[in-house]
């Protein structure tokens, strides 16, 4: 995947530096020539500039971007960065981190997925920019039962919440949209965009993943 990283300050760097060694390519973006450096031994494209300057982007080949990140320091910059993102270059994972909770949940509901910085970590923003990250959230002493949140694939939006649920390997435990969770997920439909979260055995984490890419259970 391509993916673009707007701010190279501490949560900026991790990110791109773990994007790049699980093999993507990435481009990194920031005004501060000095923030860059901390990318070392960095196999990706960095670029000074704004994140929102449509030349800058241009450069960062967002044209064929895969996933936009907009981590820098400003909540405003980050939010510019992410609706330039999905509505001119229609990027389809765009995540921006914002330090007011208040603003986070609203961004939220007008589309765009927020990840404050009080509870940010590296695995929680790939999760908007990689949709299919296997990665567990936590699992049981004896790492036999374990809880995973996944995002609704566009291909399975409108299946009824019963449908993810599969006997007694993975059950589906609660639905994030919007920001907001709930556990009611009896009679609900998947919307794209959704968090599904899940209880899974360690055979079941297999068949999530089969039903989550379309192959067979």
């Amino acid at each position: 995947m391509h993916i673009i990283v707007v701010g190279c300050g501490r949560v900026g760097s991790e990110l791109a530096m773990e994007l790049s060694d699980e093999g993507h390519s990435v481009v990194v973006i920031d005004k501060n020539r000095d923030s860059l450096r901390r990318l070392t031994h960095f196999p990706g494209k960095t670029i000074i500039g704004s994140g929102f300057d449509r030349d800058v982007l241009f450069h960062a080949e967002a044209v064929r971007a895969d996933a936009l990140a907009a981590v820098t320091n400003g909540d405003n910059s980050n939010i510019l960065c992410a609706r330039i993102a999905r509505d001119h270059y229609q990027i389809k994972n765009v995540v921006a981190r914002i330090y007011d909770p208040n603003r986070a949940e609203i961004y939220m509901k007008l589309g765009i997925p927020t990840v404050a910085t009080s509870s940010w970590t590296t695995g929680q923003v790939k999760r908007w920019l990689l949709p299919t990250d296997s990665s567990i959230s936590w699992s049981d002493a004896a790492g036999t039962v374990h809880f995973v949140e996944r995002i609704v694939p566009d291909a399975l939006a409108g299946r009824p919440a019963g449908d993810f649920s599969l006997g007694d390997d993975v059950r589906l435990v609660g639905v994030v949209r919007g920001g907001v969770g709930r556990l009611d997920v009896e009679g609900l439909f998947a919307q794209e965009d959704d968090i599904l979260e899940f209880m899974v055995t360690s055979e079941g984490l297999g068949r999530l993943s089969a039903l989550l890419e379309g192959r067979s259970a």
